[in-house]
């Protein structure tokens, strides 16, 4: 029996894709160069991603509907190979290619304003005339795209490369991703640790973050399987710990700077920030009231000898300008959006030291 291509396209029409119910040829799934040597038959079927959960089943259905409609005779059991539209992703390690340095902004417990300082520290660097990147990895509650105004922002994708790629929002000079941009704000996200995991290392590895030179992450509070997730998958230049000057606070930040110099971890402190240093009111600028205590994050900064890279007042305009959207280091100006260049200033002092004196961190390994 005489073989041609029309007659394995023929048969190829039989099978349907579950994923879409076209058959293969209708779907663009068979590659045009379908070889015939004798009765053996070759060729690629062509799925989107490869790891596609039908592959094995329709390939096993396309080698069933030739030796059902073209013949018995016809040998291709095992000569239907798999290529993917899209590239795979890069491996775990090699994330984030083109990024210069990237920070992780943590704190030991909620409610010290680190998402408050990573915006504004971001919106601070870019003024300085850096490329930067923020990505809000509170999973479980996003707070960066109120504080930028972009809530109702739905990023596409985009392909880049033969991969499709999640185009950060951009605003104030700096390139933004959250989970808030693809969930309903009003509803609570009930994720095992998995889950909120991968959608985590989506927002890293799927999307097309550019030429940076700080990424900066912005952690959720305390230490869980975000923080590991985060140091398995990104060589972090360093950590920034943010706390208030409050025992509590401070006992919890400790918490995390014991995280990150673990020697399984070994992630440099870049420098501590205390935020809501001291109260100042609008009408008395030059008043300083200690509300939660006075210089306890320079303390703690000084016991572990750790440089103490910012004090950030306690000033109504920061907290009403974050939920304006317009972070107060917008405006250079006024004293408080001067304290968040100066912050600025000194975290590329103290990782431009870094990188002179350390060797570059390697990712933890999983094991």
């Amino acid at each position: 029996m005489a073989l041609y291509p029309k007659l394995i396209l023929e048969a190829l029409e039989k099978v349907r894709y579950p994923g879409n119910g076209k058959n293969l040829v209708e779907a663009e799934m068979v590659d045009d160069n379908i070889r015939i040597d004798g009765n053996k038959v070759s060729f690629s079927l062509i799925f989107e991603k490869s790891t596609d959960p039908f592959i094995r089943s329709v390939v096993k259905s396309a080698e069933t509907a030739i030796l059902t409609y073209v013949g018995k005779e016809v040998e291709i059991v095992g000569n239907i190979s798999v290529v993917s539209r899209q590239a795979a992703r890069p491996e775990v390690g090699k994330f984030l290619p083109q990024v210069k340095n990237v920070i992780a902004i943590s704190s030991g417990k909620g409610g010290v304003g680190k998402s408050t300082v990573s915006a504004n520290l971001a919106i601070a660097l870019a003024r300085l005339g850096y490329k930067v990147g923020l990505l809000d990895a509170d999973i479980f509650g996003p707070s960066i795209p109120k504080m930028f105004s972009v809530e109702d922002e739905r990023p596409y994708s985009e392909r880049i490369d033969g991969r499709d790629l999640i185009l950060p929002i951009e605003k104030y000079g700096v390139k933004i991703l959250s989970i808030g941009f693809f969930v309903d704000p009003e509803q609570a996200i009930l994720w095992r640790g998995g889950m909120a995991s991968n959608a985590l290392k989506q927002l890293i590895a799927d999307a097309a973050w550019g030429d940076l030179d700080y990424f900066l992450i912005d952690l959720p509070p305390g230490t869980s399987d975000i923080h590991l997730t985060i140091v398995q998958s990104l060589a972090l230049t360093g950590a920034v710990v943010v706390t208030t000057p409050q025992q509590v606070a401070l006992a919890a930040a400790i918490k995390g700077v014991n995280m990150f110099v673990n020697d399984k971890v070994a992630v440099p402190i870049l420098g501590v920030v205390e935020n809501m240093a001291w109260f100042t009111p609008a009408e008395l600028p030059e008043n300083k009231y200690y509300i939660f205590g006075r210089d306890g994050g320079k303390r703690m900064a000084d016991a572990y000898g750790i440089p103490l890279i910012g004090q950030i007042p306690l000033v109504q305009s920061i907290c009403e300008s974050g939920d304006e959207g317009l972070p107060i280091a917008m405006k250079a100006n006024t004293p408080d959006g001067q304290a968040f260049l100066a912050l600025a200033g000194a975290l590329v002092e103290q990782v431009k030291l870094r990188n002179e004196q350390q060797p570059p961190t390697k990712i933890v390994e999983t094991k």
